[in-house]
């Protein structure tokens, strides 16, 4: 699971957990202005293959974590429960997508828009 925070124009999406060893990562800073949308996806982390794993963990139906690249893109997933999935579309960064999964899809998804709105106007 990811928590998100804004702090100094930037989006800070903190894994949390042994989550940080299957991913290894332990968070990801973008910049507001790198992030063109958030939306719910309960379909963006199910079904067995989700790319080349550089590096990452992947057992399906149980956890899909790490950096994969799919279709040319590369993509960020943390991910156990599919039902709690949000997609964080960026741009001029080092993924294309952050795929996560949060404790309030709405709530997440909402504060993400709302924090990146001055930016896109």
């Amino acid at each position: 699971m990811v928590e998100i925070s804004i702090s100094d124009g930037n989006a800070v999406f903190e894994v949390q957990g042994m989550d940080r060893l299957w991913s290894l990562k332990s968070y990801i800073e973008v910049p507001l202005s790198h992030i063109t949308g958030a939306v719910i996806d309960r379909d963006a982390a199910r079904g067995w293959w989700h790319g080349l794993r550089m590096p990452g963990t992947q057992i399906p139906g149980v956890i899909t974590a790490g950096t994969f690249y799919q279709h040319g893109r590369r993509v960020f997933f943390d991910v156990h429960d599919t039902d709690n999935t949000i997609v964080v579309e960026l741009e001029h960064d080092k993924y294309n997508h952050l795929v996560v999964e949060v404790a309030d899809p709405q709530a997440e998804v909402a504060k993400l828009i709302l924090a990146i709105s001055p930016h896109h106007n």
